[in-house]
């Protein structure tokens, strides 16, 4: 860079007085800074020497956001009532095993149900659909008829002995036989033998005619979030046990990855295989086994089948290409090993980066459960109406459906957020690590430091991260790019590197990552693929024992619900287990481009790396040239060729 000549020196023809040449010194100064300033120049990388609260609107925005969650959350609490789609209500407003508060006009509304826990519908053989409601007069019970009441004797005999009246209320059990509107007040006969089943509280019939017009109509009764909620309950034991085994995998894969070796990356690999080979042949089994079921009668059997189908296609699109990445990416495992060893490394000096996971998934099952009760009570927002009969229909509240849009962008939005706040502790502490000169003296407590600096400077930058993400999920087919762009790492750990916004954090590490990204980038890229068949891993075994389950149990509903949820529940919990290894690798990957771009191993600008990460890098830049160099061969072989006259 030029400097100007300092005063009384190489003056010019004709002479300067001192006092000149200062002004002329101090003018050409200043058009210097002018130039300087007007000339943009790269910014630098300063590990953690510079700290600065970033992206503070945003954290109000999502202030203000939480402000209208709150705002529906107490809504629900006063508008809804979750009772009546657990429990069940009757055809007057009641909820079952419930006291109830009367409605005016309805003088069969308001009675005390405590002890009638169960919904029987009068006429369950040939049940109308009535909008999106049974037609037959639905009453609560205190037990269901479990054999066959063919006339009103029996039903007055079945109502003096169990204390379960299946006549409507106004009408008392003595006068049964003697009413003259007994047929429209008492339940058709012959009443079939029901059974209470835990699928909202209602008696089911047992006979085989009554139980498939009965189920059909049953499920075309409710709306898509009564169905999801009827096989959720019907199986909320089989779906607990699987999210056990759920987490129990994941908890031997973050063992496994913790001590990795060649060998278990052989071995997880060919489980995988063996899981998605199996499980695609199990799938096309029971679809080949729906399909030759003659006894298939009920609309919930043909939709299982319809599942299995779809199950089975997607199983085995996942399959193929997941085969085809393991057979390109099988040359790379020893490397990846030896990457591993590195990362396990930067876990040993904070080891309590492994429980990171632990306290995340609490806070969103806390969270998933809050939100899950004010859906419920959301869909139950309805205001009385009193129709003909003195019966009761709730019909929903103006702007409900709007709220329900919300409710779902704050379950988005709020997941991701937790997520961030994870990847910025976990890489923060990476980074305090990597950038210390004396890896022998690392930081006392750098999880807790990495987490007050997030809470002090960066909550802002979580927030915008989290929701660009969340903006791309939505219309994720159309940003699909933008999305795989912005969920990556790198931006929290530039930030936590910097000290920078979100926006500029992620150009800058895009543009480092692109410059420096012929070092090891493909060995990064299949450390991520081994992770990420430890969580294809845990979800398909997962997957695989809910077939099973509920292969057993193809009746009544629909399924494919229940595994989905499981399924969805597996990778959630594989995936926040396992991004420890995903994320300390990814930041990993950045500060060493860092280091590569700010130092030049010289005794004046010495690497940060150790000595094992810089014989790690060694032994990837030989792995580097010698492909090159058997490429460079390869081309100098084809352009020697030359085409030869056949001789005869």
């Amino acid at each position: 860079m030029p400097t100007a000549a300092p005063p009384g020196k190489n003056l010019a023809p004709g002479g300067l007085t001192p006092t000149l040449q200062r002004r002329c010194f101090k003018s050409s100064v200043e058009k210097l800074q002018v130039s300087e300033e007007s000339t943009p120049r790269q910014r630098e990388w300063r590990p953690q020497i510079y700290r600065k609260c970033t992206d503070t609107a945003w954290l109000f925005l999502f202030f203000l956001f939480w402000t209208g969650l709150m705002f529906i959350m107490g809504y629900s609490v006063v508008a809804g009532a979750a009772g009546r789609l657990l429990f069940g209500y009757d055809s007057f407003g009641n909820v079952c095993g419930k006291k109830n508060s009367p409605v005016e006009g309805a003088p069969l509304s308001g009675q005390d149900m405590t002890l009638k826990t169960y919904m029987f519908f009068m006429n369950s053989c040939n049940p109308e659909i009535k909008g999106k409601r049974l037609g037959s007069t639905a009453l609560c019970v205190s037990s269901c008829p479990e054999e066959q009441l063919s006339t009103l004797e029996e039903v007055q005999l079945f109502a003096d002995t169990n204390g379960s009246f299946l006549c409507v209320y106004s009408l008392n059990s003595f006068n049964y036989t003697q009413s003259p509107n007994a047929d429209s007040l008492c339940p058709r006969l012959p009443v079939p033998p029901s059974k209470s089943f835990p699928l909202f509280n209602r008696c089911i019939p047992q006979t085989p005619e009554c139980y498939s017009m009965f189920a059909s109509a049953l499920i075309n009764d409710v709306d898509m979030l009564h169905q999801i909620l009827s096989g959720i309950m019907s199986e909320r034991d089989t779906i607990l046990g699987l999210c056990i085994l759920a987490l129990a995998l994941s908890l031997a894969m973050m063992f496994i990855f913790r001590f990795i070796t060649t060998l278990l990356v052989h071995i997880i690999i060919s489980l995988v295989i063996l899981g998605l080979l199996f499980v695609c042949g199990v799938l096309w089994w029971l679809y080949y086994d729906y399909t030759t079921d003659l006894s298939i009668e009920l609309d919930t059997e043909r939709e299982n089948m319809k599942c299995v189908l779809g199950f089975a296609i997607v199983s085995t699109i996942i399959t193929a290409i997941l085969l085809v990445l393991i057979f390109v990416f099988r040359k790379r495992i020893k490397l990846t090993v030896a990457l591993f060893q590195v990362t396990n490394k930067a876990i040993n000096s904070s080891p309590f980066l492994l429980f990171q996971p632990v306290w995340t998934f609490a806070i969103l099952i806390f969270f998933w459960v809050l939100w899950v009760a004010v859906l419920l009570s959301l869909g139950t927002a309805g205001s009385a109406q009193v129709i003909e009969g003195g019966q009761v229909e709730f019909t929903p509240l103006l702007g409900i459906r709007y709220m329900w849009w919300y409710h779902l962008i704050g379950l988005i939005w709020t997941s991701e957020f937790i997520l961030a706040c994870q990847q910025m502790t976990i890489v923060g502490a990476v980074v305090t690590w990597y950038f210390n000169r004396n890896k022998n003296d690392p930081s006392d407590h750098p999880i807790l430091s990495s987490l007050s600096i997030l809470l002090c400077y960066h909550q802002g930058t979580v927030v915008k991260g989290s929701f660009l993400i969340t903006l791309v999920r939505i219309p994720r087919v159309i940003l699909i790019y933008i999305h795989d762009t912005l969920k990556d790492k790198n931006a929290y750990t530039t930030t936590a590197i910097n000290g920078t916004d979100f926006c500029t954090s992620a150009k800058d590490s895009l543009k480092i990552l692109s410059k420096n990204s012929s070092h090891f980038t493909s060995v990064n890229c299949f450390g991520d693929f081994v992770i990420f068949l430890g969580k294809v891993l845990v979800v398909y075994f997962t997957v695989f024992g809910g077939l099973m389950a509920f292969n057993y149990n193809r009746t009544l509903q629909v399924w494919a619900i229940p595994l989905l949820l499981v399924a969805f529940f597996a990778c959630l919990v594989a995936h926040s287990f396992l991004s420890v290894f995903e994320t300390v690798l990814d930041a990993l990957f950045l500060c060493f481009t860092v280091d590569l771009e700010t130092n030049n191993g010289s005794s004046e600008k010495p690497y940060f790396m150790d000595q094992e990460f810089l014989g790690f890098v060694k032994k990837i830049n030989k792995s580097n040239s010698a492909r090159a160099q058997r490429e460079r061969d390869s081309l100098r072989n084809e352009e020697g060729t030359e085409l030869r006259p056949i001789v005869r």
